[in-house]
C-alpha cells in the first residue's frame, strides 16, 4: 500500500543548486524515502540503492512491476567498488569517455545491492548523470541512488517537474524542480556481461558513437512482456504510452503525411478530437486540417525532436481522442526516438508507401 504524502516541490537553480535545498533532499534519501530530481535525460525517482525497503517504495509509488530493473546512479568512480562484483573488460574506457553522461552500463551485481534493484538478476545497471542538480544530490546524500524515471509505469517519461507532479503528487515526499531536462530521452543502456557488448536500449548516446569505441557492439531490439524480467529498464513492449492512443506511421514522408491527414479528416468527421505530433515543417498542414498540433521542432534536428517528444505526448493526451505521428530518420538519436514511439504504440505500426 502506497503512503499518501503532501509532496514538497522545491525549485533549484539547474546550474548551481542551493546547498541547503539539496541537503533537504539528501536527508529524505538517507531516511529511506523517495526524491524526484532532474538529470540530463529525464527526471528520476531516487531511493537509497543499498536499502531494499526504500527501493521497494519506488515500485509502489510508480506502480511498476518488480520485473523491470532500476538504474543505480553514482557521482564518483570509486563508488563502483560497492556496487559491482567486478568491472568487465572495457568498462573503464567507456566510463572515462562517456561519464558523466547518458550511458548506462550493465555489470555483475555486487553483494551490497539488493536483488530488487535488478529484478532478482545477478547484474546491475549503473550510470553517472551529467546534471549539476543530480550530481549535487548524489554527493550530498553520500550513497548510490537507484532511480528509474519519475512517472507512473508505462507513462511518457517526465522532462519537467510538472510532469512528475502530474503523475506522482501525493505518492512521493519531494520533487526537486530544476527546469526542463536537456536531452529528453533516457540513457543508452549497454550490457558488458556477454562475450560481446550489447546495446539493450538506444538512448542519449547514438549507436554510431558507441560503435566508434565498441566496433563489435551487438543490437537486437527486445520487447518484453510485463510478466517477464527485463535485462534493462525500458524494454517492456508497452512503455512511454500516453492516455490517448497513438497511431504511428512509417514510410516515405509524402506518403506518411497523406495517410496521416486522411486519418485526421476521417476521425474529425466522426466527431473525434485528433492531435498531431509533428515537426515544424508539417505543422501548418495539420492545423489547416483541424488537428491540434504539438510541434517537435525541426525534423532535421533530432536532438530537438527527442527533447520535445515526451512533453508533446503529454501535452496532447488530455485534449484529444487519438494522435498521429510519423517515424523520423533512424540515424543518430532517431533510433532512440523510434524505439520510444514504437513502445508508446505497443508495437503497432502503420506501414505506408
Amino acid at each position: 500500500m502506497t503512503i499518501s504524502y503532501e509532496t514538497q516541490l522545491l525549485a533549484v537553480d539547474p546550474l548551481g543548486p542551493a546547498p541547503e535545498r539539496v541537503a533537504l533532499a539528501a536527508d529524505v534519501l538517507r531516511r529511506g524515502e523517495l526524491v524526484a530530481f532532474p538529470t540530463e535525460t529525464v527526471y528520476g525517482l531516487g531511493a537509497n540503492a543499498f536499502d531494499p525497503e526504500a527501493v521497494a517504495r519506488i515500485f509502489a509509488a510508480k506502480r511498476r512491476p518488480t520485473s523491470d530493473p532500476l538504474i543505480v546512479h553514482i557521482h564518483a568512480l570509486d563508488q563502483l567498488e560497492a556496487i559491482v562484483r567486478a568491472v568487465p573488460q572495457g568498462a573503464l574506457a567507456l566510463v572515462r569517455r562517456y561519464w558523466p553522461g547518458p550511458l548506462t552500463l550493465v555489470m555483475p551485481r555486487g553483494q551490497r545491492i539488493p536483488p530488487n534493484v535488478s529484478a532478482g538478476m545477478d547484474s546491475v545497471a549503473v550510470r553517472m548523470p551529467d546534471h549539476p542538480v543530480a550530481l549535487a544530490l548524489l554527493r550530498a546524500a553520500g550513497l548510490p541512488v537507484a532511480a528509474p524515471s519519475a512517472n507512473l509505469f508505462t507513462r511518457p517519461s517526465p522532462t519537467t517537474a510538472a510532469h512528475v507532479m502530474h503523475d506522482l503528487a501525493g505518492r512521493i515526499p519531494m520533487v526537486l524542480d530544476g527546469g526542463p531536462t536537456r536531452i529528453g530521452l533516457e540513457s543508452t543502456v549497454v550490457s558488458l556481461l556477454g562475450p560481446r557488448p550489447e546495446l539493450l536500449r538506444p538512448g542519449g548516446i547514438p549507436i554510431e558513437d558507441l560503435r566508434a569505441a565498441l566496433p563489435d557492439l551487438l543490437y537486437q531490439p527486445r520487447y518484453v512482456a510485463e510478466d517477464h524480467a527485463a535485462a534493462a529498464p525500458g524494454q517492456m513492449l508497452k512503455h512511454y504510452a500516453p492516455d490517448a492512443p497513438v497511431l504511428l506511421y512509417r514510410g516515405p514522408r509524402a506518403a506518411a503525411l497523406a495517410s496521416m491527414l486522411a486519418e485526421v479528416r476521417a476521425r474529425l468527421a466522426q466527431g473525434q478530437r485528433v492531435g498531431a505530433l509533428v515537426g515544424d515543417e508539417d505543422a501548418a498542414l495539420f492545423r489547416e486540417a483541424g488537428a491540434l498540433v504539438a510541434s517537435l521542432g525541426s525534423c532535421a534536428n533530432l536532438a530537438e525532436v527527442g527533447a520535445r517528444l515526451f512533453a508533446g505526448l503529454r501535452a496532447l493526451e488530455s485534449t484529444v481522442d487519438v494522435m498521429v505521428v510519423r517515424s523520423f530518420e533512424q540515424g543518430g538519436l532517431g533510433l532512440a526516438i523510434w524505439d520510444r514511439l514504437l513502445r508508446a504504440t505497443e508495437g503497432h505500426v502503420i506501414e505506408v508507401g
